[in-house]
């Protein structure tokens, strides 16, 4: 028995080594409640027959928790906007930005609610503006209260997450949001939007959601980032290919209901609230105009201390190598 102990040994290692082997493609991919087309393709199981890998797709609320679940090395690939990416990146989180998933519009927004007396911006001044901190929503009430020349003091930001934001909005505890949906949807239903992110993109705070990817994972597995990328955007492109046709198959609208909790009448003002850049126009993006973004959302966070330095440079947090086109 002695002597084939070793060999005993040797057949056990081996099948732990294939059996690891065989795991090592796995991947945990972070997922947000976000209205976009490439939903479908998740529902569709797209990503798992293009990737060959065995996927777990998690829901979270923000982008926050999802970078601590990357820096913990408990996801892989994750969703989040440009805020918490350039909070992530800024205190040297390792990840690359793969893909622009969206150039936020009007699917996020500040919400006032009816009754709560507040008209106009200076009407905020005193009053409970819920947010999700270090989101883009976060990024974009300051950025609007900035623009408004109203000091970020004199009104009380809470820091929520969107499915309590939604239970503080209907019980009436809070007076504004600034989300994205579904508690965006239901804050619409009674209250009026002061300003949204496309309009404030305009006034020089541009923000957007983004795909990112653990360095280690994708030097290990490049093949599955590429392949994701593709799938996204082949997405994108049946979409804006004919938008109308694409909404008028009440199957893409359902699958959207499902993964996003948003009502599938405020499915088409979503889709239509952001931009969903393609293969050619992801090339470009993830280089100059994507550094430039996080530069300057660094530069503000660092104004409003969310984070303690700017980067000298953001490049190598920015990758266009899995983009094929």
């Amino acid at each position: 028995m002695k002597l084939h102990s070793p060999l005993r040994l040797l057949a056990a290692l081996s099948l732990a080594g294939a059996s690891l082997f065989a795991q090592a493609a796995d991947v945990t991919i972070a997922y947000q409640t976000t209205v976009d087309p490439a939903k479908v393709a998740q529902a569709d199981g797209a990503y798992e027959k293009a990737t060959n890998a065995k996927i777990d797709w998690r829901k979270f609320d923000n982008g926050s928790d999802i970078i601590a679940a990357i820096a913990s090395g408990d996801v892989q690939i994750g969703y989040l906007g440009s805020s918490p990416l350039t909070a992530a990146i800024t205190r040297k989180v390792p990840v690359q930005t793969f893909l622009v998933a969206t150039q936020i519009g009007g699917a996020e927004a500040l919400v006032a609610r009816n009754g709560s007396e507040i008209n106009g911006p200076q009407d905020l001044i005193g009053k409970k503006v819920a947010v999700p901190f270090v989101s883009t929503g976060h990024y974009s009430l300051l950025a609007a209260l900035k623009h408004w020349n109203i000091d970020p003091a004199k009104v009380t930001i809470l820091n929520l997450a969107p499915p309590a934001i939604i239970a503080a909005w209907k019980r009436g505890d809070i007076d504004a949001t600034y989300v994205w949906d579904p508690a965006l949807g239901v804050a619409k239903e009674n209250g009026k939007v002061l300003i949204t992110s496309g309009e404030l993109a305009t006034f020089g705070a541009p923000t957007f959601d983004a795909w990112i990817v653990r360095k280690d994972f994708a030097e290990k597995h490049p093949e599955i980032v590429s392949a994701f990328a593709k799938v996204t955007l082949d997405a994108y492109a049946a979409y804006r290919k004919d938008p109308q046709a694409w909404l008028a198959d009440k199957s893409n609208v359902d699958k959207l209901v499902k993964l996003s909790g948003a009502k599938a009448s405020d499915i088409p003002a979503l889709l239509q609230g952001n931009v969903y850049p393609l293969a050619a126009e992801q090339v470009t993006l993830l280089g100059a105009p994507t550094i430039k973004a996080v530069t300057d959302t660094a530069a503000f966070l660092k104004e409003q201390g969310k984070v303690e330095a700017v980067l000298p440079d953001y490049a190598p947090y920015i990758s266009a190598k899995f983009i094929t086109h």
